[in-house]
């Protein structure tokens, strides 16, 4: 699994994949009592959140990369699947930390290897203009 540069171990969790809907619906009532329905398919902003759930431990040099990325304003990534799918995202930042990473282990100074436990919450966006 990539994200941007920053390799990730496939076994990261997609805890979110199916409780996105691609169609987008309005309701309310006219003045006459009937139900008026609108829909339309949404375009992006479909969460993608991505969790170690204990599968998975992230080395803190990986860590280190990711907050580089996090910290960039508007920065659009490409994510690509282990199952080859693809997504232009940028970080989710309205729906919590955009990255949590914690240690397995408590270490003062852990080396560039040392074990967290990662969660990355991402949105997808139109790809960047070519």
């Amino acid at each position: 699994m990539m994200l941007d540069s920053v390799e990730l171990d496939d076994q990261f969790e997609w805890v979110d994949e199916f409780e996105w809907d691609a169609v987008a619906q309005e309701q309310e009532r006219s003045v006459s009592g009937a139900l008026l329905i609108q829909e339309g398919v949404k375009l992006y902003g479909r969460p993608i959140t991505l969790k170690s759930n204990g599968g998975v431990w992230t080395p803190l040099s990986v860590v280190r990369s990711l907050e580089v990325l996090r910290d960039i304003p508007n920065k659009v990534m490409a994510l690509t699947l282990p199952d080859g799918r693809s997504f232009s995202v940028i970080f989710n930042r309205a729906d919590g930390a955009a990255l949590e990473a914690v240690p397995l282990e408590r270490r003062v100074a852990p080396p560039d290897d040392w074990p967290y436990d990662v969660n990355l919450r991402l949105i997808t966006v139109a790809p960047p203009a070519a």
